[in-house]
């Protein structure tokens, strides 16, 4: 997959405070609508409430957040400080139930963070970012709260509680002890400042990466245009007249802007100038370098994990996750690499062939690689991506995406156009979900599609409100966001292959929201190297020939992709997969090798480098995200020394991909798609992932599904 791109936002950071579905209880230090920010009150509206965007305004988040902290803090107090015995109602059950005014104001925190960022909400989030690390800690950090927790995690290994209440219970026992709760008050308090460093470090390397994507916009004039797709040029001159530079063709600092332009751009320099842009955020030696910043953030997860007893970041970070220790994460990395490095080096000699029988007189560079690769696709393929593109309108890929849904999930999606859901931004689109056969509620799905700026590129899903039980099974609210070059007016939206299979990964991750069936917050959450595989898995239905012969229309005549051309996208399929995998198994790797190593006198750009070289990393390709702009490790903590999570992902991916393969009703065998649902989507973390497979498959996952998959040989010793 695009092994990308993709945030639970800040709300998945604040660790209990609970989805904004939960009946709210008065009590007696909590007035609820006195005094209160307008972003920590109930949401009101259809669907049980919907946030409240339309008026979002900057000015109002810091006195939410800050209240919406302060209580939380008294609830878990209070919790804290009962004279009744501890038992899972009155602790467990009330932690779940607690922070939810903060929840809603982390929603809109969110969304100005990752959908509408500006300078004056930067200075307000570099503001908050320590004060919200402090809460954070006092949470883990309450002694009383724990040993609560504590007895009641005790008594359950004695008298075990149902399934998803001793799933929920351990989540949180595991939590705090992961976090430093078992420490001694010396060490409680610089574990606690440590973590406040961290969060201003974090913040402050995401800002740098958005500043250097908003501060390096190359602009064309019209000569310049060689190559270009019509489409992708017209989107650029509307990103330009959006900047002030009306007449130019903006190309702008991020993945969606930079890879179409390496890919057709005749202009060789122009191609170095953009690559170099992309390439080197973070990494220009000025205000906004991340090389000192990732060296303190290193040594600061070196020295906090040091007070829990692990040797390295990693080892304390892969406890939790399916990998379970970073050996096992190395060697599933290694076992692939090889192969990937291979068939990378096969593809570089045919792209030499064809610059070679072109007459280019030139050695194939980083910014040759896509415009070469091209080449040979056409070539080898008689395949033209931009004459793919044709046929992948985002309308209709919209469509398709319902369509899946309503096959695998018995969904139905209808578009609200009344206004009664408010919107952040004009450009996002709602829709009602609800169940195909009974109407039953589902929820809601939110699209934000296009690039603009104070939007942090790539795409990513998250969810305003997710359903328990406990909280009354309300409507789930999901969202999906891209960052499609917004067309020019009257101008449909066409997208690459790879953006399509993006477009269905991330809409994955909202079936994984809406799906949910479970009890408690807690259970909402996931296994990082596990919560990729659902979505991944959905890329796969793009190329069924339900969704092709349906979905994949001409732009301007409407007719169905011919089937010579789908049969060349088929025998395509592996086609550049050593530049995927490698690319993406470098960042994977220097992830995992810088948490693994003494951080201490670290060199950043030299330790990258020689990581690089021992690897044997092709001189043409580079990693996916160099480390200065590496924002899923370094602009929190959901991916760190956690990338490898993809491949994992991928291994799982790849073979229950070959079990719908051989179902009697392929990819939209009802049977099969009931266990997906039932095993793989609804029960989110309330099941063991590895053991939620195996219910599924029947047995664990093997990895010469994943190499098959790739058109790489597979080895003949026998793979668990």
């Amino acid at each position: 997959m695009n092994t990308t791109k993709r945030s639970l936002g800040i709300a998945a950071l604040i660790l209990f405070s609970a989805c904004q579905n939960q009946p709210e209880k008065k009590t007696a230090n909590t007035q609820e609508s006195q005094n209160m920010p307008q972003m920590l009150e109930k949401w009101d509206g259809p669907y049980e409430g919907v946030p409240a965007f339309d008026q979002m305004e900057v000015g109002k988040i810091k006195p939410a957040i800050l209240q919406g902290m302060e209580k939380h803090l008294a609830e878990l107090d209070d919790i804290s400080k009962q004279e009744a015995e501890p038992n899972f109602e009155n602790t467990i059950v009330a932690m779940e139930e607690a922070g939810k005014p903060l929840d809603r104001a982390f929603t809109y925190y969110g969304i100005y963070s990752s959908n509408k960022s500006s300078e004056e909400f930067r200075a307000v989030q570099k503001e908050l970012a320590p004060k919200i690390a402090e809460y954070q800690s006092k949470i883990l950090q309450n002694e009383k709260l724990f040993q609560r927790i504590k007895s009641v995690y005790d008594q359950s290994q004695k008298e075990t509680l149902s399934d998803q209440k001793q799933r929920t219970l351990e989540l949180i026992y595991e939590r705090f002890t992961m976090n430093g709760a078992n420490l001694s008050q010396e060490d409680k308090a610089r574990y606690a400042e440590i973590e406040k460093e961290l969060s201003n470090l974090y913040t402050n390397f995401s800002n740098n990466v958005l500043a250097d994507e908003e501060n390096y916009v190359v602009y064309l004039n019209k000569n310049q245009l060689g190559g270009l797709p019509e489409s992708f040029s017209k989107a650029s001159a509307t990103a330009a007249e959006e900047r002030g530079e009306k007449g130019k063709y903006a190309i702008t600092n991020t993945r969606s802007s930079m890879d179409p332009f390496l890919t057709y751009s005749t202009d060789r320099e122009l191609r170095e100038k953009v690559w170099n842009n992309y390439y080197s955020r973070g990494d220009n030696d000025d205000e906004y370098d991340n090389k000192d910043l990732i060296a303190k953030i290193l040594k600061l997860r070196d020295e906090r994990v040091g007070l829990l007893g692990f040797d390295n970041y990693a080892s304390w970070r892969l406890q939790d996750r399916m990998a379970k220790t970073p050996e096992n994460a190395m060697n599933l990395m290694e076992a692939v690499w090889p192969a990937a490095v291979a068939r990378a080096k096969e593809e570089v000699a045919d792209m030499q062939q064809v610059a070679d029988r072109n007459g280019d007189n030139l050695s194939i560079k980083p910014w040759d690689y896509r415009y070469y690769a091209e080449k040979v696709r056409k070539e080898k393929y008689d395949l033209d991506s931009e004459e793919i593109k044709e046929y992948l309108v985002l309308d209709n890929l919209k469509q398709a995406l319902f369509f899946t849904a309503g096959e695998l999930f018995n969904y139905n999606f209808s578009k609200i156009t009344d206004g009664s859901v408010p919107v952040f931004h004009q450009d996002v689109e709602v829709y009602e979900v609800t169940q195909k056969q009974t109407g039953e509620m589902v929820g809601l799905w939110y699209l934000d599609p296009y690039a603009r700026q104070g939007k942090r590129s790539g795409a990513w899903a998250t969810t305003y409100r997710s359903k328990t039980k406990l909280g009354g099974n309300k409507p789930v609210l999901a969202s999906n966001n891209s960052n499609f070059i917004k067309p020019a007016p009257g101008e449909p939206v066409l997208v690459s292959w790879d953006d399509a299979e993006t477009f269905f990964h991330e809409f994955g991750h909202a079936l994984h929201f809406l799906s949910a069936r479970v009890d408690y917050p807690t259970l909402n959450g996931g296994v990082r190297d596990y919560t990729e595989f659902q979505s991944q898995l959905l890329e796969r239905w793009l190329s069924t020939d339900k969704v092709i012969n349906q979905f994949l229309r001409h732009y301007k005549t409407d007719e169905v992709i011919p089937q010579q051309l789908v049969n060349k996208i088929k025998k395509a399929a592996t086609f550049n997969q050593g530049f995927g995998t490698t690319e993406f198994l470098a960042s994977a790797l220097m992830d995992m090798k810088l948490h693994t190593s003494d951080p201490e006198n670290i060199d950043v750009a030299e330790f990258e480098k020689k990581t690089l070289d021992s690897l044997g990393l092709p001189e043409q390709i580079v990693m996916r995200h160099r480390t200065p702009h590496f924002g899923h490790i370094f602009s929190g903590e959901g991916y760190s020394a956690g990338y490898y999570g993809y491949l994992w992902a991928d291994v799982l991916t790849a073979d229950a991909a070959e079990a719908f393969a051989e179902a009697p009703g392929g990819f939209y065998d009802k049977e099969l798609a009931d266990k997906l649902v039932k095993y793989l989507f609804a029960p989110r973390n309330a099941v063991d992932p590895a053991e939620a497979y195996q219910q599924f498959r029947g047995r664990e996952a093997n990895i010469d599904a994943l190499m098959r998959d790739r058109g790489f040989p597979v080895s003949k010793k026998e793979r668990k």
